[in-house]
Formats: structure tokens, C-alpha cells, sequence
């Protein structure tokens, strides 16, 4: 495993840490771990929640080290690209609820991790942007496609474009991050969240997930009829039929993600 992510799990919630000092930025290593790892917890019925965070009190992660770039090699520049986007698309689709818990500097690729999560949490203090057209470049792993889509085309603009930098406040105004917190509880407040998540079934999250997000690539009618079938598929599950027996006997759910 790459000693720049460390890894916990505690109950049903997996914790990843981005630990590389100063300011906890990706590397090929790191990003090729990171999607084995979204693959390992996939397959581990037991885990239904991840968050991730930074190590440190300064930074959540720079994104990538610039020095990557800085020969103008175009192979690397394509090697880098690839497992940005195969990292963070892995992120995006697991099976679980993944939160980012922000707690300071969430920049480029830094910022992209958490837009590949389902919930953000910010530290006061934090500062977020894309400011890959300062240096050249562009957002490449699903920073210009997620935060059009989560926060609306004219403030992606203005974050892309015209490299507007956002402290915590405003980006949870814009939807960006859907809480602020003060500084040193982003994590404490990603895990209370990430326990309410095993209250949940995990095979109807992982169904209402994918529903949700399907309307990023198509249209609320085609997405309708699959919301249909995809419930009546939760009837071929161990967790439907403990859930609703459950709550009938009044007692918790036990659930086998089965």
C-alpha cells in the first residue's frame, strides 16, 4: 500500500487519508492506490461509507505536483491523465456514499477528489479552486463536467475561467460543499454522517445512488422507468426483506449488504 494514503476503517465507514507532506498532492502511485483501494472496499460487503481528508491542518490536497509537468512531456502529461480520471471515476462510482471532508487547501486535483465524492464537508478556513488555466493547463479528471454539474455553468465558469478562488462560505452558498464547519470538524462531522449511513440499507443506496446520478448522462424520462426497475430488483435482496420485516417487528435492521 502507498504510504501517501493511509488507510482506517472503524464500524462500517472506511477512512482514507491523503498523507503527503506539505501539501498532500496526488502522484501516480498514490492515484493508481486510490482505485485499487475504491475496488477493495466495493467488494467488502461490511463497508458502507468512506470518507476521505487530508493529513495535516493546512492542506486537503494541492491536486497534482506541477514539477510532473514541468519537462513538457507529452506521454507523461497522458499517463497522468489517465489515472487522474481512472482514480477519481472509480471514486465516483462506488458502491457506498463517499464523503470529502475538507480541512484547508482544496486545489486542481485537490478539489477535483471531492467533487468525485457524494458529500462535501468544508473547514471554515478552506479555500477551493481550479486554477489549472493559471499554469497552462485544464482540469482532467472530471473537474470541468462535476462542478458545472453541481454548482451551475456560470460559477464553473468563473472557477475555470476566470480562476475565481472560493473561501468555504460561498461555495457552500453555490452548492459547491453542502456544509461548513469550524475549523479541526470537518472530519468529526463527515463520520456522525458517515454513521447515519448504516442506518441505511446499502443495496438501496447503492441502487438510489446510481438513479441519482444517472440524470448526468441522460433524461429524467429515461431515468424514470430504470427508478421503477431498480426497485422492483431491491425484492431480490436479503436487505429488502430485513428492512421492511424490521421496521414491521419494530426493531433495527440488520443489514447483510446481501
Amino acid at each position: 500500500m502507498s504510504s501517501l494514503l493511509k488507510v482506517t476503517t472503524k464500524d462500517h465507514i472506511a477512512t482514507i487519508t491523503i498523507d503527503n507532506p506539505p501539501a498532500n498532492t496526488w502522484t501516480f502511485e498514490s492515484l493508481k492506490e486510490l482505485k485499487n483501494l475504491v475496488e477493495e472496499l466495493n467488494a467488502n460487503k461490511n463497508i458502507f461509507a468512506l470518507v476521505i481528508t487530508g493529513a495535516g491542518e493546512k492542506f486537503f490536497s494541492a491536486g497534482a505536483d506541477l514539477n510532473v509537468f514541468a519537462d513538457g512531456d507529452k506521454g507523461k502529461a497522458s499517463d497522468m491523465a489517465r489515472v487522474f480520471g481512472a482514480a477519481f471515476e472509480a471514486l465516483r462510482d462506488f458502491n457506498g456514499v463517499s464523503i470529502a471532508a475538507i480541512n484547508g487547501y482544496a486545489m486542481g486535483g485537490g478539489l477535483e477528489v471531492a467533487l468525485a465524492c457524494d458529500i462535501r464537508i468544508a473547514e471554515q478556513q478552506s479555500q477551493l479552486a481550479l486554477p489549472e488555466a493559471k499554469v497552462g493547463l485544464l482540469p482532467c479528471a472530471g473537474g470541468t463536467q462535476n462542478l458545472a454539474w453541481l454548482v451551475g455553468e456560470g460559477w464553473a465558469k468563473r472557477m475555470i475561467l476566470c480562476g475565481e478562488r472560493l473561501n468555504a462560505t460561498t461555495a457552500e452558498k453555490i452548492g459547491l460543499v453542502e456544509e461548513v464547519v469550524e475549523t479541526g470538524e470537518a472530519l468529526n462531522s463527515a463520520m456522525k454522517l458517515a454513521q447515519n449511513v448504516a442506518n441505511q440499507s446499502p443495496t438501496s443506496i447503492s441502487a438510489c445512488k446510481s438513479l441519482i446520478q444517472a440524470g448526468r448522462a441522460g433524461s429524467i424520462n429515461a431515468a424514470l422507468p430504470l427508478e421503477r426497475e431498480l426497485f422492483v430488483g431491491l425484492f431480490d435482496s436479503k436487505d429488502q426483506k430485513e428492512g421492511v420485516n424490521a421496521f414491521l417487528e419494530k426493531r433495527a435492521p440488520i443489514w447483510r449488504n446481501e
